[in-house]
Formats: structure tokens, sequence, C-alpha cells
């Protein structure tokens, strides 16, 4: 299997307001960045939506190190809460509705084929791929301000 390193974050401003999203993928000595945004959303859906769109850009099953400053993407795929939702019908432990069904749903089958390694950066402290990641989301974020 290849091993790939994917490096995430996502950004709002005010939540819900402008977000945007980075992510950085290493395989070997090969490195794409990628980002992207929307006008109203959520910092979590952001967070979600860097992990997705990266895992979408692998066309076989990997061994990726999973990297986030996200412990909602992180708890949530590692925990195995995610899939308890969606066992659940998309309801937490509580019987609220799990909030970002659509993405985690995705997400779920976008992450099945790969062996997942998971390593939760702080964020904002100076980890090089994080502040990249971070300032890919703060410029697409900041597409959206009027």
């Amino acid at each position: 299997m290849k091993q790939v390193t994917i490096y995430t974050d996502g950004a709002c401003s005010g939540n819900p307001g402008p977000g945007g999203w980075g992510a950085i993928l290493r395989y070997r000595n090969i490195e794409r960045a990628i980002s992207g945004g929307e006008a109203e959303t959520t910092n979590n859906r952001m967070e979600l939506t860097a992990v997705l769109r990266a895992f979408s850009l692998l066309k076989e099953p990997c061994e990726v190190t999973l990297c986030s400053d996200s412990k909602y993407v992180m708890d949530g795929l590692s925990k195995g809460w995610a899939e308890s939702w969606r066992r659940n019908g998309w309801r937490k432990s509580d019987k609220k509705p799990a909030l970002n069904a659509d993405l985690w749903q995705q997400l779920l089958e976008a992450v099945q084929p790969h062996k997942i390694h998971y390593q939760w950066i702080k964020g904002h402290a100076g980890h090089p791929e994080n502040e990249r990641c971070d300032a890919m989301a703060v410029a697409e974020s900041q597409k959206f301000r009027g």
C-alpha cells in the first residue's frame, strides 16, 4: 500500500459565516495542496470538507496518516462516533440529531478502503503543514467576505 500523509484544516469567519478549508497530501516527495470555501458554513463543516476532499483524491487503497487539529473530525473517525451515529439513524447517544450527517456519510464511505493512522496536531502551535493549511483555509474564507 502506498503511504500517504494528509494534513487538513478548516476555518470560518463567524460560525456560521464564510468559511474555507485547506489540505496537503504528501506521497514520497510529491506534494499536492488543495483548498476551497463556501459563503455560508460552519467551522466543523469546513474541517470535514477538507478531509473529505483530500481522501477523494486517493485513487487506490492507501495507508494514510491523517493529521488534523480538529478533535471533532479525529474523534468522530478514530473513536467510531460517526459509525455509531450512522448505525443509529444519524442520532447521537442522547438521541439528538448528529450534525453534518451528509458530510459524515460521505466521509465514512471515502475512508472505508484505507488503513488510517490518526495524528492530532495542536492548532496554531507552529506546526508547518497545519499552519499552511490554516492559511489556505483563511484565504479561501476571505474570498466570500463582502
